[in-house]
């Protein structure tokens, strides 16, 4: 999950004064890469976009914008790499990876800039590739063995790390016109996970963790040394399901199962025969062939559901390690503290630019 700071100071450092270090790479479908002086920009992150990291980068080099057909066709198909760190007294440079995917946009003024570059995580590259044919995974029903097909039929060269089990699923055939992230999505939901790019272009295959057995990755404190600014907590309960049904009926494998899984902690908010009401949701597909696989489906489906029972935004000294699904603490002035897990966030390449966390799943923390 969380991308592994450069060094044991690396994180410390965000909280006091620094120099704000941040690089933007243009590499070419031909393999050179070129380093874009840059003025601005930001990278978004969502866990709850199919996408989930996005671009824009404003560049003073008017020469990147296209004239011709000729000069679309040297950029289509170039990618951008974006790194964030810290410049260190002595001038010692430590930074990370926040944005690897290819390049959507070029626009601006042609006489007095600057150009902005808007990118998409390599997720949209597969979900644009949409199916021709009839897609079957008949004969590679292994859930990770599938999605690496499925991505590497569109990337040859993409990168795939899984910690998901290769479980055999049920044989699922996607119609023509079908969505091919969308299937690796469904894929990866039939064994309690979740697919997406990461910061460094690399898809990953995995659970999300568990928000009490996990360690925080980072923590945002107010007062002296904290680099909490603000905080807005939330609760809201749109989205929330105490109770999900999965079933898959499978004809090509003449298989039916149904999993059930409920949120059964009585102390929980969300208790299913607490005051909160039963909220059911159903799920299917087939590639759910055993009451298991189905039960796991509806774990990660009820994981996803309860989680936003109590929210919070907060606005923080930016954290480039970060990714979706991170535990983290937050310590209030008050003197509270949370566990919550990073939903989303967005990075400005400036100096003075802000870090919104958005978090959900808060539960106290002793």
């Amino acid at each position: 999950m969380v991308y592994p700071p450069p060094s044991d100071r690396f994180l410390s450092a965000l909280a006091g004064s620094h120099v704000l270090a941040s690089a933007v790479e243009l590499h070419w479908p031909d393999g050179h890469v070129d380093e874009l002086p840059h003025t601005g920009g930001s990278v978004t992150v969502d866990r709850g976009a199919a996408v989930r990291r996005t671009a824009t980068v404003e560049v003073p080099d008017l020469s990147l914008l296209p004239w011709t057909a000729a000069d679309y066709l040297a950029i289509s198909g170039a990618r951008i790499r974006i790194r964030r760190g810290i410049v260190y007294p002595g001038g010692l440079v430590e930074s990370v990876p926040i944005f690897f995917g290819r390049l959507d946009a070029l626009s601006g003024d042609p006489d007095t800039g600057p150009v902005t570059i808007t990118a998409s995580g390599l997720e949209a590259t597969i979900a644009d590739d949409k199916f021709t044919a009839p897609y079957s995974t008949r004969g590679a029903t292994a859930a990770v063995t599938s999605i690496t097909a499925l991505i590497q039929n569109t990337l040859p060269d993409a990168i795939i790390a899984s910690t998901a089990d290769n479980t055999a699923l049920g044989t699922r055939t996607w119609d023509r016109e079908g969505d091919r992230w969308a299937a690796v999505q469904e894929i990866a939901t039939a064994v309690g996970a979740e697919a997406y790019c990461n910061a460094d272009g690399v898809f990953t295959i995995a659970e999300l963790p568990d928000i009490l057995a996990t360690e925080p990755v980072w923590e945002v404190a107010a007062g002296d040394g904290g680099v909490l600014i603000e905080a807005n907590r939330e609760f809201s309960r749109q989205g929330m399901y105490n109770i999900v049904v999965a079933s898959g009926e499978n004809s090509e494998d003449n298989t039916s199962a149904t999993g059930t899984a409920m949120d059964d902690d009585v102390t929980s908010p969300t208790y299913y025969l607490g005051p909160f009401g039963r909220v059911v949701r159903f799920y299917s597909s087939p590639t759910l062939t055993s009451v298991g696989i189905a039960t796991g489906a509806a774990n990660k489906l009820l994981r996803d559901s309860v989680k936003p029972a109590a929210s919070a935004d907060i606005t923080s000294l930016p954290n480039p390690c970060l990714e979706p699904g991170d535990v983290i603490r937050a310590v209030y002035g008050n003197g509270r503290r949370d566990l919550h897990q990073v939903q989303s966030f967005s990075i400005d390449l400036s100096p003075s630019g802000t870090f919104a966390l958005a978090l959900i799943g808060g539960k106290e923390d002793g």
